[in-house]
């Protein structure tokens, strides 16, 4: 009777225990009506937002390389710095990013004869095979010494787009150690100042002459079509730079000792005002052939 007693009070003293313990069990509580409007709105709230740029972009490689890995592996990484490739890979795969690809637009008619006419006319002014040289051939050129002449001239009036102040007469290895010069010595020299070179003022070219006009002196590179004088630049805001005022001054000087230090090398001969008084207000570059090199003074 006494054991009977102490379970019966124990069965009690548990379920109590039970009924006062929280409820740990993992079910799903009943939403109230407020809690499923709240979530309702939030759900409407929540709008798709723009992609990052960068993300766009992730995209599109990925595209493309899936694309690419199945056409043709070993073309990927050609294509990989062409992000118009790309963007129209994109599109190809994805209606609604058509919109976003790169598509040229076509040229007019008038446009591409312009375009054509003007590679025409470089075509027919071209001399020395290079449609960097403007001018005309003119052959062979005589001289009334022995030592004068030119075998194969050409008269020159551009390089590289910059115009002679004068035509000038040489042969066409001078032309075109003009133009490397041009290209390679006095553009980078002059960079933006003035908007750039619109014109190379020529001294003299060709002309049948002993050196530097002296009595007795060896005929002059001039008198073999093989030498230019230069004596200064225009520049494309009306401005001029001569070796004469800008030789030694600090900014336009450092430029013109710039480009004659980058005819040598180029030119067999390269002389600047410092060189004696004969070239006090010029450059004389020609293309001799020294046994010890270029000589540059």
């Amino acid at each position: 009777m006494r054991v009977t007693s102490v379970l019966v009070w124990v069965w009690i003293v548990m379920a109590g225990a039970a009924l006062a313990a929280p409820d740990t069990s993992l079910r799903p509580v009943a939403r109230g009506d407020t809690a499923v409007a709240a979530t309702a709105r939030a759900l409407r709230d929540i709008r798709p937002t723009a992609r990052p740029a960068l993300l766009e972009a992730a995209l599109v490689r990925q595209l493309t390389r899936q694309i690419e890995n199945v056409a043709d592996p070993g073309f990927q990484r050609a294509l990989d710095s062409q992000t118009s490739l790309a963007t129209r890979a994109f599109a190809a795969v994805s209606p609604q990013a058509t919109g976003l690809s790169i598509r040229p637009n076509l040229r007019p008619d008038s446009m591409v004869q312009k375009a054509m006419a003007q590679r025409r006319a470089r075509a027919k002014g071209a001399v020395c095979g290079d449609p960097d040289i403007q001018g005309e051939t003119v052959g062979f050129v005589p001289g009334r010494l022995s030592a004068c002449g030119i075998q194969d001239a050409v008269k020159v009036r551009s390089v590289s787009g910059i115009p002679f102040s004068q035509q000038a007469l040489m042969d066409c290895t001078t032309a075109k150690a003009v133009k490397t010069w041009v290209e390679k010595g006095m553009k980078p020299a002059i960079g933006t100042t003035g908007g750039g070179v619109s014109q190379i003022k020529v001294a003299a070219h060709y002309a049948c002459r002993t050196r530097n006009n002296q009595p007795g002196a060896q005929i002059s590179e001039h008198g073999k079509g093989r030498a230019i004088d230069i004596s200064g630049f225009r520049l494309r805001d009306g401005s001029e730079i001569t070796l004469l005022q800008d030789w030694n001054r600090r900014d336009t000087g450092a430029k013109l000792r710039k480009m004659h230090q980058r005819a040598c090398g180029i030119f067999g001969t390269v002389l600047g005002p410092d060189s004696d008084r004969f070239h006090k207000d010029h450059f004389h570059f020609d293309t001799a052939r020294h046994r010890g090199g270029s000589f540059c003074r």
